[in-house]
């Protein structure tokens, strides 16, 4: 269970993220972003060490407000596999420096967020230790997901999202063989409203946020496309 610790970071998450949204393909405010702490949840890394948290920020920077979707982190030390990652590090009030990633490049929060999509873990509070969030919706569609995934493969981003490799790893004698390749989406530009239709989705997270006016929102956060060969 993620225990949250009321204490300081310095720098903050607000002040890293507003560093670090610019040089991302998918921002689309200016170079001085506004932010604020809209929405979101966590989930629990099994072996208790990687905090693990899918915040929203809105952006007023530019003409309309943007909320986006920046899934985190956090380590006691440098991730070896995820230097590309890496949004900076914060001093914390308990547990000391903490290393803060882009969470699509770490494979602890991949593989749990892929947990969640197959139904083997809940969505949790994103400010309370051990409640669970029953506002996060999580659908499995067609076949499902499969069991078994890892990840990540390779991560791409594009204007309005983060795609993230993952598949099966199958032993065949000596040497490990992959299995057929899947593709996880995260939403970086959150919008509110249904699911999209005919997307060959096997299973799917939507939650919520508020917008700056305090109306709340709600909309697709991330999805798993069926795998391919």
């Amino acid at each position: 269970m993620a225990v949250i610790h009321r204490t300081t970071m310095s720098p903050g998450k607000l002040e890293l993220i507003a560093a670090w949204l610019p040089s991302k393909p998918w921002y689309r405010g200016t170079d001085a972003p506004l932010l604020a702490k809209a929405g979101g949840f966590r989930l629990d890394d099994p072996e208790g060490e990687v905090g693990i948290e899918f915040m929203v920020v809105t952006d007023t920077s530019g003409d309309a407000p943007v909320a986006y979707l920046v899934p985190m982190t956090y380590r006691g030390a440098p991730l070896a596999s995820a230097e590309d990652g890496l949004i900076g590090t914060s001093e914390h009030g308990v547990l000391g420096r903490r290393w803060i990633y882009d969470g699509t490049h770490d494979g602890v929060l991949v593989e749990q967020l892929l947990a969640l999509l197959a139904g083997r873990t809940t969505a949790q509070d994103q400010n309370t230790s051990g409640a669970p969030d029953p506002t996060v919706e999580v659908r499995s569609e067609g076949p499902g997901v499969p069991q078994g995934l890892t990840g990540p493969g390779t991560v791409t981003d594009t204007e309005d999202a983060t795609l993230v490799t993952v598949g099966p790893v199958a032993q065949e004698g000596p040497v490990a063989q992959e299995g057929p390749v899947s593709t996880l989406t995260l939403c970086r530009v959150l919008r509110p409203g249904p699911a999209p239709e005919g997307d060959g989705a096997a299973g799917r997270v939507l939650a919520g946020w508020s917008a700056p006016d305090g109306s709340r929102q709600h909309g697709p956060f991330a999805h798993l496309a069926a795998s391919e060969r």
